[in-house]
């Protein structure tokens, strides 16, 4: 499920982003209605569009977005096997 198709299906709910990370949404977590993010394709995200290594992108992950609270709505970040 894309971002957009997020936003259209549950246009009354309120959902915080990770500002340059829409491609990695992979849906929503529906109990808490937050938006749910694969690390890997943030990870790849970097590395194409920010010309960043593969060890330098989950640095900047890591110390910028993983560990961020921002209330209740925070996203989730998970690995996918």
């Amino acid at each position: 499920m894309t971002l957009e198709e997020i936003f259209e299906r549950y246009p009354e709910d309120e959902f915080l982003k990770a500002d340059g990370f829409d491609r990695a949404v992979i849906g929503i977590e529906p109990n808490s209605m937050v938006l749910v993010y694969d690390r890997q394709i943030m990870i790849d995200i970097l590395i194409t569009d920010e010309d960043m290594s593969e060890e330098d992108a989950i640095e900047y992950l890591e110390y910028n977005v993983y560990c961020a609270y921002i209330g209740e709505k925070t996203p989730l970040y998970i690995e996918t096997i």
